[in-house]
C-alpha cells in the first residue's frame, strides 16, 4: 500500500479537473451536453465521434465493473459465494433497475469516521512502510496501472452534463452544484477509504475487498460490518444503472447525428430510448 496515497491524490486530482470541466459544459450546453457533443462543436465530427464511441464502451463496462465490484463485497462478507460470483453478478444485473439506495454515503463516511477514531486512539497495530522505502518488483507500468483502476471510480461523472434538462429550473445551476457535491463525496470517501487502506496496512487480498478488510478492522464482524458490506453491494450494483440512463441519451444524440440507427431516437415509457 505504500504508492496507494499518492496514487489515490493523482486520481482525485483527474477528480478535480473532471469537475471543473463539466461545471463549464453545464454553463455552456443548457440542454444538456456531454463529451460527445462537446467534442464535436469545438474540435470537429471525428473527435467527437471518438469520444462518443469511448463512452459507449465505457458506460458498459461501467455495468461490468460495477456489479463484479458490488459481488466481491458480498464474497467478502460470505466467503462460501465466492465460486458462484458470476451468477451472483448476473442475477443483480438483471434487477438493478429496481433498486434504489442512499445509504452508501452513510455507511462510507461512518466507516472512515470510526477507522479515523480508532487510529488516534491507538487501537491500529499495523506498521504501514515509511515513504521513501524500496520495493521490490514496482514499476512504471504498475503504478499506471493501480492509477487506471482508481479512475474507475470516477465513471459516471459525465452523466450530470449529460441531464440537464431533467434538473428543475434553473437547471444549470442546479446541475452545477450537484456535480460539485458530487465530487466532494466522492473525493472525500475515496481519499479516506485510501489513508485508511495505509495506515491498517491492508494488503490485497483475491477473496476479499479493501473495503471489508477496513470495515473488519475497524468494527469486527458484527452488524455494523455486515450493514457496510450490504449497502456497498447494492450501491454499486446500483452504480450500474448509471449506464442504463446515460447510454441511451447519447445513443439519441449519435443516432440525431445520422450515426447510429433511428430506433435509438424512440423514447421510451421509462425515459430510455
Amino acid at each position: 500500500m505504500l504508492f496507494s496515497i499518492p496514487i489515490s491524490i493523482a486520481v482525485v486530482g483527474l477528480l478535480t479537473i473532471l469537475i471543473l470541466s463539466y461545471r463549464q459544459t453545464i454553463f455552456a450546453y443548457t440542454t444538456g451536453g456531454g463529451a460527445y457533443i462537446v467534442a464535436k462543436d469545438n474540435v470537429g465530427t471525428t473527435t467527437g465521434l471518438v469520444a462518443g464511441g469511448s463512452l459507449l464502451v465505457d458506460y458498459i463496462l461501467t455495468v461490468a465493473v460495477s456489479t463484479s465490484a458490488s459481488t466481491d463485497a458480498i464474497t467478502s462478507a460470505f466467503p462460501v459465494l465466492h465460486e458462484h460470483r458470476v451468477l451472483l453478478a448476473l442475477f443483480m444485473i438483471a434487477i438493478v433497475t429496481i433498486l434504489n439506495l442512499r445509504s452508501f454515503v452513510v455507511a462510507i463516511l461512518v466507516l472512515i469516521i470510526g477507522g479515523g477514531f480508532q487510529w488516534l486512539a491507538g487501537n491500529v497495530r499495523a506498521h504501514p512502510p515509511e515513504y521513501g522505502a524500496v520495493v521490490p518488483g514496482i514499476t512504471l507500468f504498475l503504478l499506471l496501472r493501480a492509477f487506471s483502476s482508481g479512475c474507475s471510480a470516477l465513471t459516471g461523472v459525465e452523466a450530470v452534463s449529460n441531464a440537464i434538462p431533467n434538473f428543475r429550473d434553473p437547471a444549470p445551476k442546479n446541475a452545477a452544484l450537484t456535480l460539485i457535491i458530487m465530487g466532494l463525496i466522492l473525493g472525500v470517501m475515496f481519499m479516506g477509504i485510501s489513508l485508511l487502506a495505509y495506515l491498517f496496512g491492508i494488503s490485497p487480498n483475491p477473496k476479499e475487498t479493501v473495503v471489508s478488510q477496513i470495515a473488519s478492522a475497524v468494527f469486527g464482524r458484527g452488524i455494523v460490518y455486515y450493514s457496510i458490506q450490504a449497502v456497498t453491494a447494492l450501491i454499486l450494483f446500483l452504480a450500474a444503472n448509471t449506464a442504463f440512463a446515460a447510454f441511451p441519451l447519447l445513443a439519441f444524440m449519435l443516432a440525431r447525428d445520422r450515426f447510429m440507427p433511428n430506433m435509438f431516437m424512440v423514447r421510451g415509457d421509462r425515459l430510455g430510448f
